[in-house]
């Protein structure tokens, strides 16, 4: 566990704390979060900069990858989020892939500017290869049954096309062991562990 790990109650409080650590850091900043599906990663990740950076974008292909592996480390393209992070937190823009949750594919790339903060959000974030370009690390954490109605109240809301039975399937087989595997390496190596226990809405990501 990181000697200075601070655990903070709620997204408010948790972004006062980080934007502090991220002004004392210096000009630039990386900030690296990470949490369950439905945590409030992504929620958090906004609240921090308009420069966000999703690990989604740098997932595989659905159709070659076997369901088991798709929300593993090894399958996504972290080397690739390695150097592009890399690049934001000289102050360099680049070009970073977009993937497509309609197609399940990745459909192209898209621009990216740097900006004094930048914050990389997703279930991998911290994992060793980008996390060797992140100056402040954040692990969020929440109950398994709030993020679970978290994310049935998303997808309701449209965040992604689908099926209630699939999203079911696909949190409780994949995303779940997934993180379980790899909770405690991120969390021991985060600055903030934040717990969100905010409402259920359609948009705590």
């Amino acid at each position: 566990m990181q000697q200075d790990q601070r655990i903070i109650d709620g997204l408010d409080a948790a972004r006062e704390a980080i934007l502090a650590a991220a002004l004392a850091h210096g000009p630039r900043a990386v900030i690296g979060v990470t949490g369950a599906v439905a945590s409030g990663k992504s929620t958090l990740a906004r609240a921090l900069s308009s420069c966000v950076v999703s690990t989604d974008h740098y997932l595989p292909d659905y159709d070659a990858t076997p369901e088991h592996l798709r929300d593993l480390p090894e399958s996504a393209d972290l080397a690739r989020l390695a150097r592009d992070l890399a690049e934001l937190r000289v102050g360099r823009a680049t070009l970073m892939p977009k993937w497509s949750f309609d197609t399940h594919s990745r459909v192209g790339e898209q621009p990216i500017a740097p900006a004094a903060l930048v914050v990389v959000e997703g279930l991998h974030a911290l994992h060793a290869l980008p996390r060797a370009h992140v100056d402040i690390a954040v692990f969020v954490e929440a109950p398994r049954d709030l993020r679970w109605a978290r994310a049935v109240a998303r997808e309701r809301a449209g965040d992604r096309p689908w099926p209630l039975e699939y999203l079911e399937h696909f949190f409780h087989t994949v995303a779940e062991p997934t993180y379980a595997r790899h909770a405690g390496s991120y969390r021991a190596v985060a600055h903030f562990v934040v717990t969100n226990h905010g409402p259920v809405s359609g948009g705590s990501a």
